[in-house]
């Protein structure tokens, strides 16, 4: 079966659904003390009936995970964000201020503010996450360097909030399971001989994070999926995997380009 299509992600539910692992969204972890958990994470970047695709199929099993958005135009859709809420799931903002602001901390602060209004017009917004943007010199999160995101209502951002060293964290991001050099912003402060060290070069497909849920060994788990990468059909699949591997090609170039000159 290929991967990254939403009948793998139906597996992989199913494999959770067998363990004895709870899943969660982020608000609720944060706010609560859970011993074995797996915490489902969704950026909502692109391609939003994707992500309305999985967010049935999630509640189909009766399952709450989280789904940030973005507000830019063909994701901040008031229809979407609402339906995502009223089918159990978390809603959160997916805040690239800094990127809007060109890295003027005290403009994102205003336009995170403002964004941040429009999206509690249509959910309750507790947890924001960044978006990450390769090319910018600055990351959208640097502006919590000397502010803090509690000042607008926001109790957890995961970057910051979710201990790396006790939560093994699993991302698609490059639309691949595997730790390689592609990820310019989606990095951890985690320490190196930590769970995320330890399992981050074994996990290569679904297939292998599916076999680790079902091993049950590690204890906490945060899995982040894109939606936009998870696609049925063999058009829309195809599209992505090339669209995919030219960007993972861009992405492997700016990262070594930036260790060449520091």
């Amino acid at each position: 079966m290929r991967d990254f299509t939403l009948s793998k992600y139906r597996e992989f539910l199913e494999s959770i659904r067998s363990t004895g692992y709870e899943t969660t969204a982020v608000h609720d972890y944060l706010t609560s003390s859970m011993v074995k958990c797996i915490i489902l994470r969704h950026d909502v970047d692109r391609a939003v009936e994707r992500n309305l695709a999985m967010a049935r199929l999630e509640a189909e099993f009766g399952i709450r995970s989280t789904y940030y958005f973005r507000h830019v135009r063909d994701v901040f859709i008031p229809a979407a964000i609402r339906e995502v809420a009223e089918l159990g799931h978390e809603v959160g903002f997916h805040y690239e201020v800094m990127d809007k602001a060109k890295g003027d901390v005290g403009l994102a602060l205003e336009i995170f503010k403002e964004e941040l209004e429009d999206l509690r017009q249509y959910a309750d917004v507790t947890t924001a996450c960044m978006h990450g943007n390769p090319l910018a010199s600055w990351s959208n999160r640097d502006m919590w360097q000397d502010h803090d995101f509690r000042d607008f209502g926001i109790i957890g951002e995961p970057y910051f909030s979710i201990d790396y060293s006790k939560v093994l964290y699993l991302t698609d991001t490059g639309r691949t399971w595997a730790d390689r050099n592609i990820r310019v912003k989606d990095v951890l402060e985690a320490p190196d001989d930590g769970l995320n060290a330890r399992y981050g070069k074994t996990i290569k497909s679904t297939n292998d994070v599916i076999d680790l849920i079902k091993k049950e060994e590690v204890d906490q788990l945060c899995v982040l999926a894109h939606p936009n990468r998870w696609c049925d059909s063999m058009t829309g699949w195809t599209k992505e995997l090339v669209m995919q591997n030219v960007k993972n090609v861009g992405k492997a170039g700016i990262i070594q380009y930036r260790k060449i000159t520091g």
